[in-house]
């Protein structure tokens, strides 16, 4: 039976990680197209399996959610030029959206993992979805509090504030909450996680505990 394909990706990542120039990729140019193909093809298997509990990403293929691997070094010190993983955001509404979605990472730099939420908001989202948490505490916590929720996404991951925003009492019952500047869960699976040939369905099974979450983000950047 051939080796599956995820663990030459993974000699492909690491050797880019120390050869991160022009030259050594447009001579392994033949390897990433064809390691990209077979990753294409998984997060379609994902999308589908996702399908069954989120028609709305039943219109997606993976190459609408999956990211470059070149990197957007403008504003960056580290110019190297491409990336040293493979991800892409198998959500609702694609790989460029400002709403809560879904992510999975998997490569050389110690973040490979499943996400969901929502990264970056704009201020105003944000003191929305502050609001909405505050509001909502007892149906927000039904939700992080699911034991499938805490057993596949068991960390916040992004950033947050060292004291609760302005506006908030610092001894708020919901300060941890407030503090958040994100509102991602992340479960860093590791790279071995995505050398099961069976990885696709096994997300969308994880990922559907994350729905609750993912929709109530949305429902409050839409009221």
């Amino acid at each position: 039976m051939a080796e599956y394909y995820m663990h030459e990706l993974h000699r492909f990542l690491g050797e880019l990680a120390v050869n991160n120039n022009r030259e050594w990729f447009a001579a392994n140019r033949q390897r990433y197209d064809c390691l990209r193909q077979s990753w294409l093809d998984d997060v379609d298997r994902l999308i589908a399996a996702m399908a069954q509990w989120e028609p709305a990403v039943a219109g997606f293929t993976a190459r609408d959610v999956t990211y470059r691997i070149y990197r957007d070094t403008r504003f960056s010190p580290d110019k190297s030029p491409f990336k040293t993983y493979f991800s892409s955001a198998p959500g609702p509404y694609g790989r460029h959206s400002a709403r809560a979605g879904y992510y999975i990472e998997t490569g050389t730099d110690g973040r490979s993992g499943l996400y969901g939420g929502l990264w970056c908001p704009e201020p105003q989202v944000l003191k929305k979805m502050r609001r909405a948490i505050v509001d909502n505490i007892e149906e927000f916590e039904s939700i992080t509090m699911h034991p499938d929720f805490v057993r596949y996404f068991p960390e916040w991951c992004g950033q947050q504030l060292k004291t609760v925003p302005k506006g908030w009492d610092r001894d708020h019952p919901q300060a941890p909450l407030l503090r958040l500047k994100d509102y991602g869960r992340v479960n860093y699976v590791g790279a071995e996680y995505f050398m099961n040939p069976s990885w696709p369905e096994i997300t969308a099974e994880r990922f559907k505990a994350l729905k609750p979450f993912v929709d109530f983000l949305n429902y409050t950047i839409d009221e």
